[in-house]
């Protein structure tokens, strides 16, 4: 699976975990959004449709759109006229040192991860949060929610997965009890 990070160039390179990655050897940067390759799947936030399993069977690579939380307001025109496939990732909890314990605010490193894990290429994704003191934390505490999503049959299971997951274990355990 090739990866690619668009560069929006929002970041602090210090804390980058797209640019870590690239100087890693282990993605491509783009830097204009027509080198964006036409089959790729790009992660967005904003994106319409979960990503799921069966996206895997129509690319063989993944795009993050790399820019500041704090900006991706500023991108979302971008993003919306975007003619590539856009996919966003379910619920999952961001463990990196910048946003930790957030739910959604994921790093570019735990986008790829999270991506690659859900598509079925779990090697690649431990490999990627390999890189980073913090990535097996990733893996530990996002696990349940990673391994149901990849299992899932389509984008819309995979968003009433996030549902039951985001209802948290007391919502669960009273749904048991009906």
């Amino acid at each position: 699976m090739h990866l690619y990070a668009y560069d929006a160039g929002q970041c602090d390179p210090k804390r980058c975990t797209a640019k870590k990655l690239a100087r890693l050897g282990l993605i491509t940067t783009i830097t204009t959004i027509r080198r964006i390759p036409s089959h790729t799947i790009v992660l967005v936030p904003i994106a319409e449709k979960a990503l799921a399993p069966p996206d895997r069977a129509f690319t063989s690579s993944i795009t993050v759109f790399d820019c500041s939380w704090k900006e991706i307001g500023s991108c979302e025109d971008t993003l919306m006229h975007m003619k590539r496939k856009k996919r966003a990732l379910p619920y999952l909890i961001a463990v990196n040192p910048v946003n930790y314990g957030k739910p959604f605010i994921l790093s570019s490193a735990e986008a790829f991860a999270a991506a690659l894990f859900i598509l079925g290429e779990k090697e690649h994704a431990g490999y990627l949060l390999g890189k980073f003191r913090w990535g097996d934390e990733f893996l530990r505490v996002n696990e349940q929610m990673l391994h149901a999503y990849s299992e899932a049959k389509d984008s819309r299971e995979v968003i009433e997965l996030q549902r039951e997951f985001m209802e948290g274990p007391r919502r669960r355990s009273e749904k048991a009890f009906k």
